[in-house]
């Protein structure tokens, strides 16, 4: 069995539910002939991170270290690992595991998130019943399998701004590729957050036509100059009008209510597709009818 580097890893951890995080170490579980150890450089922050801390989902495990949008350097790599060296800069998002075996139903598909032996970042069990631990730490150990290279051009120019692009960025640009979107679609973009700025740059990049909502004005400028070609004030009634049945996909970037959520359909083109990118509290109040009737498509998508 191949020996790390970190015998001990020093993280800021939360202890109870609350912002507060302190200094706490863990000893690591062992590399797995598949398994990467990796010094970690850059940890960004998510929304889900805040959750998580504050035991908003009811779910939080403490002791718990946080952080899932990871870039750093490979310092350990198991016996087995091909396609990565010591001393590369890599990135790791929200999950660290799945099976990826071919009689998995999800995994044989593509979609390992969903892989019922998945583990995520932090604040999950190992099937050995060690916890996960996330990026807000000196290192990390990761299958291999999700950790990804990152571009020497990034890491000789951008290495600082890679770390969204773990989380908010794959979180964005799969259901992008995923649902086809191309150039000449119209898509609309809620929440212009993290997710938000991201989701924007995407589509314009892709050839759309950008539609941009938000209940707060002052952030038209930005929008516009990350690539939207319209900013719609949801706070204005008449504004809001000007995008029915515009859109050919909506993607979804904040919480929110999910009882406001039925606002949404009124945008959509007939046979648009809603994407749901974010966990508001409630359940969505939406007809049978509204969907019947406009052949809107309604999706999620989890980490990519």
């Amino acid at each position: 069995m191949v020996q790390g580097k970190f015998d001990v890893i020093h993280g800021w951890a939360a202890m109870k539910p609350g912002i507060k995080v302190e200094p706490w170490t863990y000893k690591p579980r062992p590399i797995g002939p598949n398994d990467v150890e990796v010094e970690i450089q850059y940890s960004g922050v998510c929304g889900s991170d805040l959750h998580l801390i504050k035991d908003e989902w009811h779910n939080t495990n403490y002791p718990s270290i946080v952080g899932h949008e990871i870039v750093g350097r490979v310092v350990t790599k198991g016996e087995e690992v091909t396609g990565l060296a010591e001393g590369d800069i890599v990135g790791v998002g929200a999950q660290v595991y799945a099976c990826l075996q071919d009689d998995c139903g999800q995994c044989s598909r593509g979609f390992d998130p969903y892989c019922p032996n998945k583990v995520y970042t932090f604040n999950d069990i190992y099937a050995d019943g060690e916890r996960s631990q996330g990026g807000y730490a000196s290192a990390i150990r990761v299958d291999a399998n999700y950790v990804f290279k990152i571009p020497d051009a990034m890491v000789e120019n951008d290495l600082e701004y890679v770390a969204p692009l773990m989380c908010a960025g794959v979180s964005t640009f799969a259901p992008m590729i995923r649902n086809g979107v191309k150039k000449g679609d119209k898509v609309g973009i809620v929440g212009i957050g993290g997710l938000g700025h991201l989701a924007i740059q995407y589509a314009s990049a892709l050839g759309a036509e950008v539609y941009t909502f938000s209940h707060s004005p002052n952030k038209k400028q930005q929008c516009l100059d990350l690539g939207a070609s319209h900013f719609i004030n949801t706070s204005n009634a008449e504004e809001v009008k000007t995008a029915h049945q515009k859109l050919d996909y909506l993607f979804v970037t904040t919480a929110g209510n999910a009882s406001e959520y039925d606002n949404f359909i009124s945008l959509m083109n007939i046979g648009g597709t809603i994407v749901l990118l974010a966990l508001p509290e409630g359940k969505m109040g939406i007809a049978t009818g509204e969907i019947v009737f406009t052949g809107v498509s309604i999706t999620g998508s989890l980490i990519g």
